[in-house]
């Protein structure tokens, strides 16, 4: 499996800024490739290689960083035509989809810039990095980081990225780590995500309600009065804020899947997912619910606990999601009657009763039972 270690480098002010004019000078190339291959059509890396690789190096990048420029622009046009495919960017004729298919890709003078094993090297004993840059080589730039500088130091493979952040510098590097053999599990734990509760699981165990709901609610209103004002300060400001919620979002679902991850593996049992592609387009809510709905990033939270399963040897499945909430996980009666509130549920027919949520993860798990089972019938019939 992949996996990405953040490290953080720090360079003297003179490396700083020679890395700052490599970024730019990159991004510059990188602006320029995206204009061609937009009046061009030619979107794709060997085509577009050929209209631009001269004209990229001239303007004083290596032959290795011209490549990747060159690559980095073909990607970027990938991505946004798999995103129009998939719907990402709204229906055909909606103002968001023209206006990404209306003009270039374009690129921030700091945007992340890839670096291969000829541009980049590492000294893992003294923790510095030699690294290309447009007025040279720049030697021993020190770096620092997490545990992760040993599964660094093993499984490194592949291109590293160059990201400034808030006056900060940062590799990101891809590590190829072998997997791990799943073990057969003993049950499943079943985890239902939601407004009240980012996620419950089949045991009980609730995770982030209440508190985490008012830091949201806190944060959605500094938005919206920051947005109201719409002056540059403001816009300043919300910018800040957008990096801050993303990263105590991302911190949350962390800990919360490194949780639910922890006791599966305690336990010998594996996690049970609901398939929720395409939730936005299929739920109904009240206004207020939407936004509280949409703010929230449940595909981050189920991939950070796919890929710490992963790396435990923990079995996840996905199970379909439909009606788990209005199913009775004693009886298996489903009713919208049988819930009465958001939070209570209690089964009409057999009159078991929980908390509404506990109820979905049990289904859920119970699913994710029977899913685990057909499937490997299938496998062993195979």
């Amino acid at each position: 499996m992949k996996l990405v270690v953040q490290v953080r480098l720090l360079p003297t002010p003179k490396q700083a800024a020679a890395l700052k004019a490599t970024l730019r000078a990159c991004n510059d190339a990188a602006n320029f490739a995206s204009v061609t291959a937009f009046t061009t059509g030619d979107r794709r890396e060997y085509a577009l290689r050929k209209h631009t690789y001269r004209e990229v190096k001239a303007r004083g990048l290596g032959a290795q960083a011209a490549q990747h420029v060159i690559k980095k622009v073909a990607d970027a046009y990938t991505t946004l035509k798999a995103g129009i495919r998939a719907g990402n960017l709204g229906p055909q004729g909606c103002a968001r989809r023209i206006r990404a298919e209306s003009k270039p890709i374009a690129f921030r003078a700091d945007a992340a810039q890839p670096f291969d094993d000829r541009c980049l090297s590492w000294d893992h004993t003294a923790h510095t990095v030699s690294i290309w840059s447009t007025t040279g080589r720049l030697k021993n730039v020190a770096f620092i980081g997490s545990p992760g500088l040993q599964t660094l130091a093993e499984y490194r493979k592949g291109e590293s990225d160059l990201v400034c952040r808030d006056g900060m510098w940062f590799l990101y590097a891809t590590c190829e780590i072998p997997d791990v053999a799943i073990t057969e599990p003993d049950g499943f734990i079943g985890v239902d995500v939601g407004i009240a509760n980012i996620a419950t699981t089949s045991d009980g165990t609730r995770h982030c309600g209440k508190g985490l709901n008012a830091v949201r609610h806190r944060n959605r209103e500094l938005r919206r009065r920051l947005q109201a004002k719409a002056t540059t300060s403001a816009k300043r400001l919300l910018k800040k804020r957008r990096r801050t919620e993303a990263r105590f979002a991302a911190d949350t679902n962390h800990t919360i899947a490194k949780r639910i991850v922890t006791e599966a593996e305690r336990t010998g049992r594996g996690i049970a997912l609901e398939d929720l592609g395409g939730i936005r387009d299929r739920v109904r809510l009240r206004k207020p619910q939407r936004v509280t709905l949409h703010s929230w990033s449940f595909h981050q939270l189920g991939s950070f606990i796919v890929y710490k399963a992963a790396r435990h040897g923990v079995a996840v499945i996905r199970v379909d999601p439909a009606y788990t909430s209005q199913a009775c996980s004693a009886c298996g009666h489903v009713d919208k009657a049988n819930r009465p509130s958001q939070a209570t549920f209690s089964c009409t027919s057999c009159g078991f009763a929980e908390h509404a949520d506990v109820n979905a993860a049990r289904n859920i798990a119970s699913r994710g039972v029977a899913g685990w089972a057909v499937s490997h019938a299938a496998d062993d019939a195979a």
